[in-house]
């Protein structure tokens, strides 16, 4: 029988701080574990999602260093839920600023559904900078992945919970589910904007795990941690993610096949279909792919932490 390897205990950061990128965002970030040890940077989902504490548990902290990040808008960086100068090319530019900021040569990238997108265009933009990726749940951000979850897919397997996400938009509008979100998240009246968001993010939690998990859904209830998700993911969705091409990061994979790389991916995700990270494992051969045969999409579903927590395990040896 397989054991189930668990999240290391709760950890402090032992220096956060705030870092200035452009004339408006400056981001927070952590650093918790080894000042010494071996770098590793978070990247956390949405976009929007902002961190929580707990992501700190999934490496060991006698070995790494590891680096957390609110991207711009979300958790503790400024101009809270703030849509300008805020494109997945800005969060690039980033995670080079803090990589040199920080003084690291290099880091594994560890990133999940959101986080995996952006890692992938890091990746890409700056493979010079990457060690090694650890990627969870696989989204491409191309349109039949958003249309699969926002408009018709995902809707059939929870029409319970697609009803309610369908509340706040009139039957007239819900051709297109994701403008008419974004009107509402971004128009000036602050309770449409908050019952948006609301619905927006419950959506989104109510369809994360293989089995219903109350606590996520209650996470996104808090309308400060709704509204920065729901507005800033609806933002990148409506405009593309502002990639030059709809299949622009499966298109480049290839030219990162040589950095080491670690594909975890629930079987039934109905967040980011395997499909994603099949083609991805295609286009990138020397990838490890890890199917979980019995998990959703959340980071926290057990066969998933285990499977994470295996690879940060074994990346340890890239250091060597």
């Amino acid at each position: 029988m397989t054991v189930l390897r668990e999240i290391f205990p709760p950890i402090e950061p032992y220096h956060t701080g705030f870092l200035k990128v452009s004339d408006i965002h400056t981001l927070y970030y952590e650093e918790v574990g080894n000042p010494h040890g071996k770098p590793v940077v978070f990247l956390h989902g949405g976009p929007g999602g902002g961190l929580q504490t707990f992501y700190r548990q999934y490496f060991d902290p006698a070995f790494y260093h590891i680096v957390l990040f609110d991207q711009r808008g979300c958790g503790q960086s400024t101009p809270y839920a703030e849509l300008r100068q805020n494109t997945t090319w800005d969060l690039v530019a980033d995670m080079e600023k803090l990589r040199a900021f920080l003084n690291i040569e290099k880091w594994v990238v560890f990133g999940g559904s959101w986080g995996s997108t952006l890692a992938l265009a890091y990746a890409i933009r700056h493979p010079q900078s990457v060690l090694g990726m650890i990627l969870r749940g696989i989204f491409l951000c191309r349109d039949w992945e958003i249309n699969w979850f926002y408009q018709e897919g995902t809707s059939n397997i929870y029409p319970d919970a697609w009803e309610k996400y369908l509340e706040p938009i009139p039957p007239s509008e819900r051709m297109d589910m994701v403008g008419s979100y974004y009107k509402r998240l971004t128009g000036a009246d602050e309770k449409v904007r908050e019952e948006a968001a609301k619905a927006w993010s419950i959506w989104e939690a109510s369809t994360t795990h293989l089995l219903p998990d109350l606590e996520a859904v209650q996470h996104y209830e808090d309308p400060r941690v709704a509204v920065a998700f729901a507005r800033i993911e609806c933002h990148y969705f409506i405009n593309k993610a502002f990639m030059p091409s709809g299949n622009y990061l499966l298109d480049r994979a290839p030219g990162i096949n040589h950095i080491p790389t670690r594909l975890v991916q629930g079987r039934y995700d109905v967040v980011c279909p395997p499909v994603n990270a099949w083609q991805l494992k295609k286009a990138m051969p020397n990838a490890d792919l890890r199917i979980i045969a019995d998990a959703g999409h959340s980071i926290t579903e057990p066969g998933i932490r285990s499977e994470l927590i295996e690879a940060t395990e074994d990346f340890k040896s890239l250091y060597l």
